[in-house]
C-alpha cells in the first residue's frame, strides 16, 4: 500500500531534482531568466513559472493515473493521434542530452572549483554516479530523491540565513527598487516552458496513485516544492545585482564573499548532489521507456546491466556537447529553443486533448483508482 508521502510529496520531490539540475543549482539560470526584470519582476516571474508547473503537473499526473501510462512513450501515445508521440520522443533526447550536457558542465565546474581538478574529471564523476543509481532501478532512485531533497532544503535553508546576516541591508535596498514593466512574463513562460517535461520524466512514481484526487493533489503540490529553493537562491542573489549577472557560478560568487569555507564546501556538495538526482531522473525516463518496449516484445525485464549500457551512451554523448560549449550557452541558447517546442507538442495537447479526455472518461479514473487500492 502506497504511503501518504509517496502519494503526495514525492511526485512533486522527485519533480525538483529533475528540473533543479545545473543552472538551477548554481543560480545561472535564475540569473539568465529572472534577474533582467528586477529583483520584485524576478520573483513575480517565478510565482508565474511556479503555476505553471503546478497546473501542468497536476493533469500530466491525472492522465497518467487514469492511461496506467507510467513511461513517456506510453504516455504520450495515448495523449497524441497517430505516430505524433514520435515527435515528442525526438524533442525529449535532444532536451535530454542538452540537460545532461549542462549538469556535466556545471558538475565539472564545481569540481575544479572545490579541489583544482580538471574540468573532465568533474563531469565523468557525475555521469559515473548517474549510471550506477540509473541501473539500480526505481527502488534506490526514490530514496535518492527522498533524502538528497531533505539535504537540499536544509542547506538552501542555511545559504538564506548566512546571506541575509551578511548582506540583508542590500537585498532590503534591492527590492525597494520599482517593478520592471515588461520582460517578467515571458521569463516565467519560457523558464517553466522547458522545465515542465520533467513531469514526464518521473512518471514511473505515478504509480504509486490511488486515484485521481492523489494525482491532482501531488501535481499542484510539485510547482512550490520545486521553485521554493529557487526564491530562497534568487533573494540572496540580488544583494549582489548587478555583478552576479554575467558569472557563470552564481552559487560561487556569493560562496566566496561569505567566506565560510566549511559551508562553501557543504553548498557545492548539495550541487553535485542535485546534479546527480537531476541526471538521474532525466536518463531512468529513457530505461523505463525502453524497458516497456523490451518487456512488450520479450516478456522479460530489462537486465541491470543493459540500463548502464544505455545509460552509459547517452552521457557519454552529453560530456563531449558540455565539454564544446560550455554552461552559459547551453544555458542562455538550448533552453530558451527547446521552451517553445514542448510548449507546441506537450503542454498545448495536455491542456486540450488531455483534459477533454479526462472529462469524457471519469469511469476509467475509478476504475484505475480501484485496481491500486
Amino acid at each position: 500500500m502506497p504511503t501518504a508521502f509517496q502519494r503526495y510529496l514525492l511526485p512533486g520531490l522527485a519533480f525538483k531534482s529533475v528540473v533543479i539540475g545545473g543552472g538551477y543549482a548554481t543560480g545561472r539560470e535564475l540569473a539568465e531568466f529572472f534577474l533582467p526584470s528586477g529583483p520584485q519582476g524576478g520573483i513575480m516571474g517565478m510565482v508565474f513559472a511556479m503555476l505553471i508547473w503546478s497546473i501542468v503537473c497536476a493533469a500530466t499526473f491525472m492522465f497518467a493515473q487514469a492511461t496506467r501510462s507510467f513511461e513517456y512513450r506510453g504516455f504520450f501515445q495515448r495523449l497524441l493521434p497517430g505516430q505524433a508521440w514520435r515527435v515528442f520522443e525526438i524533442a525529449y533526447v535532444l532536451l535530454m542530452i542538452l540537460m545532461l550536457a549542462v549538469f556535466g558542465a556545471a558538475a565539472g565546474a564545481v569540481m575544479h572549483a572545490m579541489t583544482g581538478l580538471p574540468v573532465l574529471a568533474g563531469s565523468l564523476l557525475l555521469m559515473l554516479g548517474i549510471g550506477v543509481f540509473t541501473a539500480l532501478g526505481n527502488a534506490a532512485i526514490e530514496r535518492l530523491f527522498k533524502w538528497a531533497s531533505a539535504f537540499l532544503y536544509g542547506v538552501y535553508a542555511l545559504f538564506l540565513l548566512f546571506s541575509l546576516a551578511a548582506v540583508g541591508d542590500r537585498n532590503t535596498q534591492g527590492f525597494a527598487l520599482p517593478v520592471a514593466t515588461d520582460g517578467w512574463a515571458m521569463g516565467g513562460l519560457t523558464y517553466a516552458g522547458y522545465n515542465v517535461v520533467c513531469a514526464v520524466m518521473i512518471l514511473p512514481i505515478a504509480r504509486h496513485f490511488r486515484g485521481r484526487r492523489d494525482a491532482m493533489v501531488a501535481g499542484l503540490l510539485a510547482g512550490p516544492l520545486a521553485m521554493i529553493p529557487a526564491m530562497l537562491f534568487f533573494v540572496c542573489m540580488v544583494a549582489w545585482l548587478p555583478q552576479i549577472g554575467g558569472e557563470a557560478l552564481p552559487s560561487d560568487y556569493i560562496l566566496q564573499r561569505l567566506d565560510r569555507p566549511w559551508f562553501h564546501l557543504l553548498f557545492q556538495t548539495m550541487i553535485f548532489v542535485t546534479l546527480l538526482e537531476s541526471g538521474v531522473g532525466a536518463v531512468h525516463a529513457i530505461n523505463e521507456r525502453v524497458a516497456a518496449a523490451w518487456l512488450q516484445r520479450k516478456h522479460a525485464p530489462l537486465l541491470k546491466r543493459s540500463r548502464f549500457a544505455i545509460a552509459a551512451v547517452i552521457l557519454i554523448g552529453s560530456i563531449l556537447v558540455a565539454d564544446r560549449f560550455g554552461l552559459i550557452n547551453l544555458i542562455a541558447k538550448g533552453y530558451r529553443a527547446s521552451a517553445w517546442v514542448f510548449l507546441a507538442i506537450y503542454v498545448l495537447p495536455l491542456l486540450t486533448l488531455g483534459v477533454y479526455w479526462l472529462w469524457r472518461h471519469p469511469e476509467q479514473l475509478t476504475t484505475a483508482s480501484h485496481q491500486n487500492r
